[in-house]
């Protein structure tokens, strides 16, 4: 899943013999608005494997991203791409490591994710946002190549280059910041999940409640989103 800057980004900064030949990993690669693999494709890699949790467009396996390493094994992939899909991801830092070890030593790491101010969108979760100070932090173990924000919205685009030798960095101190509690976090708990969800029901039951002409005056004083 991804949005048309996603794509443009993949094709200013991926090159020809990054992919020509190689092998290329999808992960989160449900075809709901666009997809990497229509960059890829005309380049002719080896193979092209595009996974998520459910069938749809673009899906050739069945792969939760904490199970990268157990399915494929480590250092397999030439180029893993990964659009639109860590925001939605509770355990960032497995899934994340999970992406770094599947990838082959000097393989291209692309990345897109939302960043603070973009709204909450559970499909079916969501939970944190990334700026590209997180990214900065959490793939030093990596060359950056290329970072950017999202032009269109709040979120950040970047690719990064596995380093030779390898070492994975630790980053179990650091926070994020979560679209739930609204301040940086290291974890999300199964009470602050209920709390947004209970919060975020009762609000849409008062909306239904609330004639138009009222709801108007209360946008003004309230959060878009709390009326929605």
């Amino acid at each position: 899943m991804c949005n048309q800057a996603c794509i443009r980004f993949a094709e200013n900064t991926l090159r020809e013999e990054e992919l020509r030949g190689r092998d290329v990993l999808e992960v989160g690669s449900l075809n709901v608005n666009g997809s990497i693999r229509s960059v890829v494709n005309p380049f002719r890699p080896a193979s092209y494997l595009g996974v998520d949790i459910a069938c749809g467009p673009g899906v050739d396996d069945i792969c939760d991203i904490h199970n990268l390493i157990r399915r494929y094994g480590r250092d397999r992939y030439d180029v893993v791409i990964c659009t639109e899909l860590l925001e939605h991801v509770k355990d960032w830092r497995s899934a994340i490591s999970n992406l770094k070890s599947v990838l082959k030593e000097e393989g291209v790491l692309l990345i897109t994710t939302r960043s603070k101010g973009f709204p909450y969108h559970g499909y079916p979760y969501d939970f944190w946002r990334y700026d590209a100070d997180d990214l900065k932090t959490i793939f030093s173990d990596f060359c950056i190549e290329s970072m950017m924000s999202d032009p269109s919205c709040p979120g950040v685009f970047m690719k990064a280059r596995r380093k030779a030798p390898f070492v994975e960095l630790r980053v179990d101190s650091h926070r994020l910041y979560s679209v739930l509690t609204k301040k940086r976090r290291r974890d999300i708990n199964g009470f602050a999940i209920v709390f947004f969800r209970t919060i975020r029901l009762l609000h849409w039951q008062i909306s239904r409640l609330i004639p138009s002409s009222l709801k108007a005056r209360m946008k003004k004083i309230i959060p878009r989103h709390a009326l929605n």
